[in-house]
């Protein structure tokens, strides 16, 4: 059996703000205002991360309409080929051309890469962007895969043993980002 406690709160809800409030302005800045960018988050919660920083950078750009997407990778993960578990497989909704756009993923957590690697392979079957960022709410190492964020919130470094949670209000009913400790119990 397998025990969690949390070990820290990382952001609360005034500082999730203010990191994504960063983030926008670093998105628009970095691509020279909003013009050509479109969001794609990855399901689950990077979908509410992308709405929020459109929202952001809409209003960082005088109302500028900010299209947003959403991206379920589901069928694109080497992790469920090697499982042999059946995918459950969720809408990919991106409603606009992303031909020759600056396309900015947008996810919760950067972990081993291996969801951004399905990502990308997603999105360029749907076309061929400009060019592909990443925004990521907390970056915590571990990188199985050469894949770093242009947009990062917050860099951690965790152990093993370690899991970082995000919460947003929109999937779990409150903004905040918490390390766990998980531990192994003997019966």
């Amino acid at each position: 059996m397998t025990t969690e406690r949390t070990k820290a709160c990382i952001i609360d809800r005034v500082g999730m703000e203010r990191t994504l409030a960063r983030l926008a302005a670093e998105i628009v800045e970095r691509n020279r205002g909003a013009g050509n960018i479109a969001l794609i988050g990855i399901r689950t919660r990077g979908a509410p991360l992308a709405h929020r920083l459109a929202k952001l950078i809409s209003s960082l750009e005088g109302g500028k309409n900010i299209p947003v997407g959403i991206l379920d990778i589901t069928l694109y993960r080497d992790d469920y080929l090697i499982s042999r578990k059946t995918p459950k497989v969720r809408a990919t909704e991106i409603p606009f051309d992303i031909q020759d756009r600056a396309v900015v993923l947008v996810d919760d957590v950067l972990y081993t890469g291996r969801t951004v690697r399905a990502a990308i392979d997603a999105v360029l079957d749907y076309g061929r962007p400009d060019r592909i960022q990443l925004a990521v709410l907390v970056d915590r190492g571990g990188r199985e895969m050469p894949v770093a964020g242009d947009f990062v919130g917050k860099k951690l470094v965790t152990s093993p043993g370690e899991e970082v949670r995000v919460h947003l209000e929109e999937v779990d009913g409150r903004d905040e980002v918490i390390i766990v400790e998980l531990s192994s119990e003997s019966a």
